[in-house]
């Protein structure tokens, strides 16, 4: 099992992908490990000084004027726990799980929070023996933390609730006992601190960018493979064209593509055609690519600050005083996930738009809707209307989360980030991109594979097309293809049409 050590070092998105593949132990440093206990040291001499501290000595959100004894702060956070853990819908996967875990040991880290080093030692040995929370998927507004999916993680560190062990779905405290662990008692703050944070949107957030960058890369293959297809010009991607504007991210999409179509004879076949230019969709590939990559760096840049940052509330500072603040909302991961949909989303439009210009057919060479029998045979006439539908759908996910807020906790939480639905509305989008790039993949290599076949393609066309006749038998004439959209679909998922090409260009 793949071992990552916990310390001061800052993490970027790509760090998490080992948790999405499979059990992870998890270690934490002697410094880290002593930071977390020193905020402790800190938090107990407070407490003993009788400050008053919310959620730990009074209520909750609306009901923070209430003070709570002594006597009862334990039970104050078993309550918290129990009540919070409200959350609807089907479980997390558990890859998204087990980030979740890492991220609220990467706050502990920070030594803010005040918790005892044993509420950081029972994650780790939840991720240890890969005992996973069942957390909903539903019940988050993003604002005092992910509560609802949070207390869910929570029950189950305590010996309530649900976990994924063994694949099976079975008690906490069951699976705890054939792993030998002993359910965590909380003590004051600890189960605050274990609901308030941005960990469920930050780990969708870096699912979503994890997944962008193996479809970014695909996109280009998917386009130049269209480009190709269509006897479009290669020129529309010559590299010192594009230096022209000083977008880097357009820069390196029309050099992907220039590279994917190198040596092609299908481009060549037609080097002095009269047709003077090609439509957007095909020309203008790396503007709108390129728009799409820079989008998804700046969520990047915005998803590593918040996995390294403090999301706890409230906080510990070195000079022996807490604060409250707002570190739980998350605004910043809404509107980088809003962005990221958008970005995404027109990924699929212009996608849709090359396979609806090969549709009408290509001169003389290429019939349309691809069919080998027009009229009789309606050819690849559906696959185009199936990527128009979740075109489409994508349109309308598309539409921001962050811009929609509604009070909650009798209006102390009165502006709310809807982050999860941001986060979950991205990754919906991100399943109608791997299908639209498919069906695009799929028409594109019938076109060349059966209209261009006495012409060798491009040296990143090539790898393609032997990756894809390796699991699809291409036939003539109408026949059922879903099965086949759904092998192409397997393929861009595992990040094998991507990997097939950089054996012979390399993608940026």
């Amino acid at each position: 099992m793949l071992v990552i050590t916990i310390s001061s070092k800052t993490y970027t998105y790509q760090d998490f992908l080992p948790f999405l593949k499979g059990p992870v132990t998890v270690r934490i440093d002697h410094d880290i490990k002593e930071k977390i206990k020193a905020s402790h040291q800190q938090f107990a001499g407070i407490m003993a000084r009788g400050d008053k501290i919310y959620g730990v000595n009074t209520g909750f959100g609306n009901l923070s004027q209430i003070t709570i004894s002594e006597s009862d702060q334990k039970q104050l956070q078993l309550n918290l726990i129990r009540s919070h853990a409200a959350g609807v819908g089907k479980p997390l996967g558990l890859g998204l799980t087990r980030i979740i875990l890492f991220l609220k040991l990467l706050t502990f880290s920070k030594g803010a929070s005040g918790v005892r080093f044993e509420v950081a030692n029972q994650i780790l040995q939840f991720l240890k023996f890969d005992i996973l929370p069942v957390i909903p998927r539903q019940g988050s507004v993003g604002a005092s933390g992910d509560l609802a999916p949070l207390a869910h993680a929570a029950l189950a560190l305590i010996g309530e609730g649900d976990v994924f062990y063994q694949k099976r779905q079975i008690p906490s405290e069951l699976a705890m006992q054939k792993a030998g662990l002993n359910p965590l008692v909380l003590h004051p703050k600890e189960g605050l601190s274990l609901i308030n944070g941005t960990q469920f949107s930050t780990a969708l957030a870096i699912s979503v960018l994890i997944q962008s960058e193996n479809l970014l890369k695909t996109a280009d293959v998917a386009g130049a493979l269209t480009a190709e297809a269509s006897l479009s010009s290669r020129n529309n991607f010559k590299p010192e064209i594009h230096r022209l504007k000083k977008h880097k991210a357009q820069i390196q999409s029309a050099i992907n593509i220039w590279n994917i179509l190198e040596k092609s004879e299908i481009v060549l076949s037609h080097k002095n055609c009269g047709r003077m230019q090609d439509p957007y969709s095909v020309r203008c590939i790396p503007q709108v690519h390129g728009a799409s990559r820079e989008m998804i760096n700046h969520a990047s840049s915005v998803v590593n600050s918040e996995m390294n940052s403090v999301s706890d509330n409230p906080v510990i500072l070195g000079n022996d005083q807490v604060y409250n603040s707002g570190h739980f909302h998350g605004e910043f991961i809404a509107q980088a996930m809003d962005s990221s949909a958008i970005a995404m989303s027109e990924i699929g439009s212009i996608s849709q738009k090359r396979i609806h210009f090969l549709m009408k057919g290509i001169g003389d060479v290429v019939p349309p809707f691809i069919a080998h029998n027009p009229g009789l045979e309606s050819g690849l006439m559906l696959a185009h209307v199936t990527m128009a539908a979740l075109a489409s759908e994508n349109k309308t996910l598309s539409h921001p989360a962050s811009v929609d807020s509604i009070s909650t906790s009798g209006g102390q939480e009165d502006f709310v980030s809807m982050a999860p639905w941001a986060s979950v509305k991205a990754l919906t989008i991100l399943k109608n991109i791997v299908k639209i790039l498919a069906i695009e993949i799929f028409v594109s290599a019938n076109v060349s594979l059966f209209f261009h076949k006495k012409l060798k393609p491009g040296i990143g066309c090539q790898p393609v097309f032997n990756l894809l006749k390796k699991q699809i038998k291409f036939i003539k004439g109408d026949h059922i293809i879903y099965k086949d959209i759904e092998v192409v679909s397997a393929l861009i998922e595992e990040g094998k049409i991507v990997s097939s090409v950089q054996k012979q260009v390399s993608l940026g």
